[in-house]
């Protein structure tokens, strides 16, 4: 934590002012501040927002830096999956080093927080959890990073898998994940049951992978959303991905989206260029924490991606049919202020009593930045600066 004096910036977009920080928290926002002994930054006339919010990405999967990987199979998702899982070893794919690549660039981009999904398989035990792991204390103040610990794989279907879960959790995770639990497991009473006792035993929260389309994934969701209820864990489970909210019939839609509303359900979408997705304003206006990510990086999975939220948020954009300047200022917003709120944290803003965690932004308004392709002039983590121009102050392995 430290002091710092932000002069010269736009607070979301309105009139030029300057921002005061002490202690890693903003102290006050006005036009024309002092503060003897403090050091500045001119922040040139830019727009300042709350840091961008990585809210669903695998920061140990990807080839980021590393040669080019020509043997991505297609394929349904299984054969993804087990392809990824059978190629990390040959690959030579070191976590740690790879998800520093990953987490800097977040960095450099203006990301101040991650929340990344970390395989945890039968094949592998522990051994990615414990690279990301080195990544997050490496990081330690440049970024803060939540780790949920995914049974990629499947859960019921691998035996031995639970356990490992829960081990996961013990070492340091701070998410149960889930997936597929009808689609992958076959079981969704077993799978449920079990993630949701994992997260009571360790008091954690949920983040399930639901990519399960149509009916199925509603009925899914619908056995979710009983288990919240039944056992208080409202504001507490995130589901990703959700297809099925945009492929079942509009009135189903919106029972589904008034009761995950009811619940405090967040909802992670990517914007998939290739899949169907839930409607980002349909589920703001419904009261829905949303939150997006990059997902998977120039992986095993797909070439495709940049580690830069900016970049993921006009993809969100395009696919939603976002034209209109509020429609872009509320997609910015998911990206960074209700993002954060999405992951469990809270009162991530341009307020006075906020943590400074803050991104600058080139453009002449908030919907503007969202479609420049500019580096960020500066971003600062708990009144620190962590990047300058579209460079973090650390460098990546």
């Amino acid at each position: 934590m430290t002091d710092l004096l932000l002069k010269n910036i736009r607070p979301m977009g309105r009139e030029t002012a300057d921002i005061l920080i002490r202690d890693g928290k903003i102290a006050r926002i006005g036009a024309g501040l002092d503060a003897p002994g403090v050091a500045v930054e001119d922040g040139g006339n830019a727009l300042v927002i709350p840091g961008l919010v990585e809210a669903h990405t695998h920061l140990d999967k990807t080839t980021w830096g590393m040669p080019w990987y020509a043997g991505r199979k297609g394929g349904v998702l299984q054969d993804l999956i087990d392809n990824e899982r059978n190629e990390r070893v040959p690959l030579g794919l070191d976590v740690h080093r790879q998800s520093m690549r990953h987490a800097i660039a977040l960095i450099a981009n203006g990301t101040t927080h991650i929340r990344t999904h970390v395989d945890i398989d039968t094949d592998h035990g522990l051994s990615l959890l414990e690279g990301v792991l080195q990544t997050r204390e490496a990081l330690a103040g440049l970024i803060d990073i939540q780790i949920v610990a995914f049974p990629q794989s499947g859960l019921m279907v691998r035996p031995g898998t639970l356990d490992l879960l829960d081990a996961a959790m013990a070492a340091g995770a701070d998410i149960v994940g889930g997936l597929d639990p009808s689609s992958m497991d076959r079981d969704p009473k077993g799978q449920l049951d079990a993630i949701f006792a994992l997260a009571q035993k360790h008091d954690a929260p949920i983040d399930i992978h639901l990519h399960e389309p149509g009916e199925l994934g509603a009925f899914t969701m619908e056995l979710i959303l009983e288990r919240t209820q039944a056992l208080g864990m409202q504001g507490r489970v995130g589901v990703s991905h959700a297809f099925h909210l945009a492929m079942v019939p509009p009135a189903r839609i919106e029972a589904l989206m008034e009761r995950i509303a009811a619940l405090d359900v967040s909802i992670y979408s990517t914007g998939h260029p290739s899949a169907n997705v839930p409607s980002l304003k349909a589920m703001r206006a419904a009261g829905i924490r949303v939150g997006i990510g990059c997902d998977g990086i120039r992986d095993t999975w797909g070439p495709w991606g940049e580690p830069d939220m900016m970049h993921r948020a006009r993809i969100v954009g395009m696919k939603n049919g976002f034209r209109r300047d509020e429609e872009l200022e509320l997609l910015l917003d998911t990206a960074s202020g209700a993002g954060a709120a999405s992951i469990g944290v809270a009162g991530h803003a341009v307020t006075v009593g906020a943590a400074a965690d803050l991104t600058l932004l080139a453009g002449e308004t908030l919907a503007h930045a969202v479609v420049l392709q500019e580096p960020r002039p500066l971003v600062i983590k708990g009144g620190a600066v962590v990047a300058r121009a579209g460079n973090a102050v650390i460098e990546a392995p």
